[in-house]
């Protein structure tokens, strides 16, 4: 059984261009993503999934540069290049990771896999895993595991464009086809926003590192920590509106 870690990302984004390349405390966001991406105990390989796109020469020579695998495809169709990506390197699992989460916990990824491995063995497998669904989790932990044998058929059946760019919601908005698990936390901590879409998710993440330098890779109750100590970094970007499917 070989589980790969699919990491999307490339230098266009609507509302912030080239931000997986900005740095955070001692290296990119890319960078940070891609090293804990590399920490979840069970994945056997990281790949980076980018685009055709010239412009994303530079997601290329910084992933290599991490140790991940290079993936590229259609930058339109996400879809497609996730599963091309996943088949081309034999998986059975994936842990779908996207690349504007700088503070991905590999401790909370590595107990989704855990979890989800040890329900393959059951009669009834789950096709899907995601700590979204019922969001307890601050966003910006945000991971999704698939069977590939689901991707495969959300590849072949999913027609909306939305569907094709988001790459999972054929696959959890239709529990009739697939058998989906949500992996919730015991305490709800999703008012917190630790992703990278704007200028303020910048600065307040910003603000976390340099809080937070003398350790190599905080892990979510250091930043837990180092929030309810600094409420006013919390706030920086507390109002920002994160993108509905499809915008």
């Amino acid at each position: 059984m070989k589980v790969v870690a699919i990491i999307q990302a490339r230098m266009g984004s609507s509302r912030l261009p080239g931000k997986v390349l900005r740095n955070l405390g001692n290296q990119t966001v890319l960078g940070h993503v891609i090293e804990r991406a590399h920490r979840v105990s069970g994945v056997d390989e990281v790949i980076v999934a980018t685009t055709i796109d010239p412009s994303d020469d530079a997601i290329e020579a910084e992933s290599l540069r991490h140790g991940a695998t290079i993936a590229r495809g259609s930058e339109s169709d996400v879809l497609d290049r996730y599963f091309q990506a996943a088949t081309g390197a034999k998986s059975d699992v994936v842990v779908r990771i996207t690349s504007d989460c700088p503070l991905l916990d590999p401790d909370v990824v590595s107990e989704m896999l855990a979890n989800f491995l040890r329900d393959l063995k059951s009669g009834s497998p789950p096709d899907y895993m995601s700590n979204g669904l019922r969001r307890t989790f601050p966003r910006g932990l945000d991971a999704e595991i698939i069977r590939v044998q689901a991707l495969e058929q959300a590849h072949r059946d999913a027609r909306r464009p939305y569907e094709r760019e988001h790459v999972t919601p054929y696959i959890y908005e239709h529990p009739d086809k697939f058998r989906i698990q949500s992996y919730e936390g015991g305490v709800d901590l999703s008012n917190y926003r630790w992703t990278l879409d704007t200028e303020l998710d910048f600065l307040m993440l910003t603000k976390i590192f340099e809080g937070l330098r003398a350790l190599s890779s905080p892990r979510t109750a250091d930043v837990l920590s180092y929030l309810k100590a600094h409420p006013d970094v919390a706030k920086i970007n507390s109002e920002v509106q994160q993108k509905a499917l499809g915008q």
